[in-house]
């Protein structure tokens, strides 16, 4: 990550707050944001976690660290509340804790397998994003502010997940619009619909998938150099080089009429599909 932190960067005296933080597209987007003159607070699970991110940090003095549990309303006023205590405002919300269901289909899991997996999943990736917003809406239309969401490629595109994770997604397409509605004039709502990328992400402890990392699946791939499965092939599979559409929705200077909007920045993949693969089913 570069060390450089620009002089006019586009978030110059902002405040964000991230979830999902400890790693991954999160703790990349929080660099980014520090390198563009943002102080930022990161939320997760694992204390221990971020404060490793904060002491790896170019910008450790502008990093806030806060344990707390998406899923739980509280904690997460709680968050907002030290966020504005500590930096004095928050203008910046990035709901990005998520889980992945390791492409697990239909066919692969039992009743209550899906019942456990969809319950644990969406109260993450969709409950989780919801209630961040509840917590934070209030500061964020004091300060005229705006709100990212993380989504992904399976917000729109099949074989990018399981029917879980893409159902989640797609209700997430959803939470983008109906909130940039309900929010406007005073917050913009917009999201980043990420690609594939080598990263820390986790599967449903309720299907035996929390101990499992996509980066573990990237370690025992074929594939190391370009990636044949997206027509940008050549595209890095780096968290960091996704920020760039973050810094860009989030920065009021250069998007202050931008809302309800998603940058798909994941690699073309609406060009052709994902993979090159047939269809499911003949193995049915």
């Amino acid at each position: 990550m570069s060390t450089a932190k620009s002089a006019n960067g586009w978030l110059d005296g902002d405040v964000a707050l991230i979830t999902g933080g400890g790693s991954g597209i999160g703790r990349a987007v929080a660099e980014r944001f520090l390198a563009e003159g943002a102080k930022v607070a990161i939320i997760g699970r694992n204390q221990d976690k971020l404060e490793q991110v904060a002491e790896e940090s170019s910008y450790p003095e502008n990093i806030l660290t806060i344990a707390a549990d998406v899923r739980d309303s509280q904690a997460l006023h709680v968050a907002v509340k030290h966020t504005v205590e500590h930096f004095g405002k928050l203008n910046i919300l990035v709901p990005n804790a998520g889980i992945w269901d390791f492409n697990r289909s239909v066919t692969r899991l039992d009743g209550q397998q899906l019942s456990d997996s969809f319950d644990e999943l969406f109260s993450i990736n969709v409950k989780g994003y919801l209630l961040t917003v509840e917590a934070a809406w209030r500061e964020l239309v004091d300060s005229r502010g705006s709100i990212v969401m993380t989504l992904s490629n399976a917000s729109f595109h099949t074989a990018g997940g399981g029917p879980v994770y893409t159902a989640s997604k797609f209700a997430v397409r959803g939470l983008v619009n109906q909130l940039a509605y309900e929010l406007a004039p005073k917050v913009r709502v917009n999201g980043v619909a990420v690609g594939g990328m080598n990263t820390d992400l986790r599967g449903p402890e309720s299907i035996g998938l929390a101990d499992r990392s996509i980066s573990d699946s990237f370690a025992k791939s074929s594939i190391t150099g370009n990636n044949p499965l997206i027509p940008l092939h050549d595209a890095s599979t780096d968290p960091v080089d996704f920020t760039g559409s973050y810094v860009l929705l989030a920065s009021n200077k250069n998007s202050s009429n931008i809302t309800g909007q998603i940058i798909q920045a994941d690699g073309g993949i609406g060009i052709r599909g994902f993979g090159d693969r047939a269809a499911g089913g003949d193995q049915l």
